[in-house]
């Protein structure tokens, strides 16, 4: 494990009015620990557990892939400043690392065609096979054996919207090998039941207003698919 802790300092605001200042999460003292491999960020829509997942990944000073820039007809200054205001703690100093998002996966895999095409055997990193010509879901799999297996801290936001529910249990076998055998570390935004059940895994629940330390069997996402399949 590499990141030990991250705490929040509210005195760093910018703004209260805008978002993800304004989120109520956010509004008190915020400080987490990071003492298993695997950390999960639980919650609902707008809970703000990808915001500070992207936070995160950007105070860790870690590229974040973000495809080609779309004009908006609304902008938010401070919708990317969450992270100046972030104080986090390394065991024994940064480490490199990784985020991976499904909706932008996609372009970054066009772009791995192209670069093989100038830089012959760059597919053999990714299982020698082009990820376009994978369905998502294989695609992003490939990309995980292979990216996971470097050292470094490895951000994922919602992985599981590539995931069939079996794919989601070859991801739990993949993470789970990797942060046993010690060179990565795992933050992970979910709604996946199936990927909050790590077993190394420490989760935090951000429906309320605080960010609190939960079992897998408190979260409400395991509640409410427990409810469905024992009363559909």
């Amino acid at each position: 494990m590499f990141l030990k802790k991250a705490t929040i300092d509210q005195k760093r605001f910018p703004t209260r009015d805008a978002y993800p200042f304004n989120l109520e999460i956010f509004q008190k003292p915020v400080s987490l620990e990071f003492n298993t491999p695997v950390t999960i960020f639980s919650g609902e829509n707008g809970t703000g557990k990808s915001t500070l997942l992207t936070a995160l990944c950007r105070r860790c000073n870690i590229y974040m892939w973000e495809g080609t820039y779309r004009q908006r007809c609304t902008s938010n200054p401070y919708e990317k400043m969450l992270d100046r205001a972030l104080d986090i703690e390394w065991r024994n100093g940064s480490v490199p690392g990784s985020f991976f998002s499904p909706e932008l996966f996609r372009h970054f895999s066009q772009l791995v065609d192209e670069w093989e095409a100038s830089s012959p055997g760059l597919m053999d990193y990714f299982g020698g096979k082009s990820l376009m010509t994978q369905s998502h879901g294989q695609s992003c799999l490939s990309y995980f054996r292979a990216r996971f297996r470097i050292k470094g801290i490895h951000f994922l936001d919602e992985p599981e919207a590539a995931l069939s529910p079996s794919s989601q249990l070859d991801f739990l076998k993949v993470i789970s090998e990797m942060s046993d055998a010690g060179p990565a570390q795992f933050i992970i935004s979910t709604h996946s039941p199936i990927i909050m059940s790590c077993g190394q895994a420490t989760i935090y629940n951000f429906d309320g207003s605080l960010i609190n330390h939960v079992s897998y069997k408190e979260t409400p996402h395991y509640r409410v698919y427990k409810k469905f399949f024992s009363d559909k």
